[in-house]
């Protein structure tokens, strides 16, 4: 079995002993906090838990992804120190430790892009590949790489002529998509011989999108 870890995920498992002195520290600071999950920590908690990550940040090592979990709203994440001390902290800390042993056991780990390696192995017989990309229209912050819609795509060339299991979600729309190219084989790209023009808007000092209009002008 190969496992493609492109985002070093060994890197953190490596250091659980580390995150969970970490999360030892600061489930101390949390004690006696009430509404767990739900009530944001006070502000001299919250000072105390950054001086705690700010010392294993100089120190040693933070896993930035795991202390989410903890610290963080559900669902949200940070990948660095600059921005996870930006975020409302909540008392989410795992009660208990970490533990990894024999996770990877007889497992043969690469660290290449999936295209590389799916060209590896794509042609060698009784080849069963396991597809988990990041969902289109989720949060993809906790991934090294950018996801645009093309890099979504890119994966479905992957089943084509393979055995595989591909995870998805509802929210992705990537079922329909499918269906709809389907039932339009014959489909040019209807953006061709377009013109682009976009302007830039900000939505405030964190937030900005692009405001894009394709126009063409088709002679009959």
């Amino acid at each position: 079995m190969i496992f493609n870890d492109y985002d070093w995920f060994v890197t953190r498992l490596k250091n659980i002993p580390t995150t969970n002195k970490l999360l030892a520290e600061i489930r101390n600071e949390c004690v006696g906090l009430k509404g767990r999950g739900k009530e944001a920590v006070t502000d001299e908690n919250r000072r105390k838990i950054i001086d705690i990550i700010t010392k294993y940040e100089q120190q040693s090592y933070v896993d930035y992804i795991t202390l989410s979990a903890s610290l963080m709203f559900s669902g949200k994440y940070a990948t660095n120190y600059e921005d996870f001390i930006k975020e409302k902290f909540y008392n989410n800390v795992k009660m208990s430790d970490y533990n990894a042993d024999g996770y990877l056991a007889g497992v043969e780990v690469e660290h290449l892009d999936y295209k590389l390696l799916f060209s590896l192995y794509k042609h060698l017989p009784n080849v069963c590949f396991v597809l988990d990309p990041p969902y289109l229209s989720t949060d993809c912050t906790s991934y090294k790489s950018s996801w645009r819609l093309k890099d979504y795509l890119d994966v479905l060339l992957t089943l084509q002529g393979t055995s595989y299991f591909y995870f998805t979600s509802n929210k992705t729309s990537i079922v329909e998509l499918c269906q709809w190219l389907a039932m339009h084989p014959n489909l040019e790209n209807p953006l061709r011989d377009a013109q682009l023009r976009e302007v830039t808007v900000s939505v405030n000092k964190d937030s900005k999108y692009r405001d894009m209009m394709f126009y063409r002008n088709k002679q009959i």
